[in-house]
C-alpha cells in the first residue's frame, strides 16, 4: 500500500498530466494570465528539480523516496510551461527575451530536450542509484543553463 506522500505525489502527477493535456490547447483570457501560468510551472519544476540536484551535489542528504517524488513532479511539470509562450506574452512581468519569439524553433527544441532530460532524471531517480542521478542532473542543468543563457534576461 503506497504511503500517503507517494499517493499525494501520484495524485498531483495525474492532475498535472490532465492539465497539460487541457492547457496545451487552452487560450488564456489575457497575456498576463499566460505569463503567470508559465512562470508558475517553471518555478514549480525548478523547485522539484533543485531538490534532486541538491542531493546529487551533496548539498542535501540523499533521500531516495524524495528523489523519486521530486523527479516525477519535475518531469510532469516540464511539459506545462510552453503553452504560456504564445503571441502577446513577450511584454509584461517576464524575464523572457524577445529571441523566444524570433527563434521559436530553437526555443522549442530546447524545451523538448528539457522534457527528455526530465524523463531521464525520473528514470534515474527510480533506480535509486545516486551516480545515475548525478549524471541526469548534470545533463538537465546544462540544458537549463543553455536555455537561460539564450532566452532569459
Amino acid at each position: 500500500m503506497p504511503t500517503n506522500r507517494i499517493a499525494k505525489s501520484l495524485a498531483l502527477s495525474c492532475v498535472l498530466a490532465a492539465l497539460v493535456i487541457n492547457t496545451a490547447q487552452a487560450q488564456f483570457a489575457k497575456a498576463e494570465d499566460a505569463i503567470k501560468y508559465r512562470k508558475s510551472g517553471l518555478f514549480m519544476m525548478g523547485q522539484n528539480f533543485n531538490r534532486v540536484a541538491a542531493m546529487a551535489t551533496g548539498r542535501a542528504p540523499f533521500d531516495a523516496k524524495l528523489a523519486v517524488e521530486s523527479a516525477s513532479n519535475a518531469e510532469v511539470l516540464s511539459r506545462m510551461p510552453w503553452a504560456g509562450f504564445g503571441e502577446g506574452t513577450d511584454k509584461g512581468d517576464t524575464k523572457a527575451k524577445s529571441e523566444i519569439w524570433t527563434q521559436k524553433t530553437k526555443f522549442m527544441e530546447l524545451a523538448e530536450k528539457l522534457e527528455q532530460d526530465m524523463t531521464k532524471l525520473n528514470v534515474a531517480a527510480k533506480t535509486g542509484n545516486l551516480e545515475a542521478i548525478k549524471t541526469a542532473v548534470s545533463a538537465t542543468a546544462s540544458n537549463c543553463k543553455n536555455c537561460h543563457d539564450n532566452f532569459r534576461n
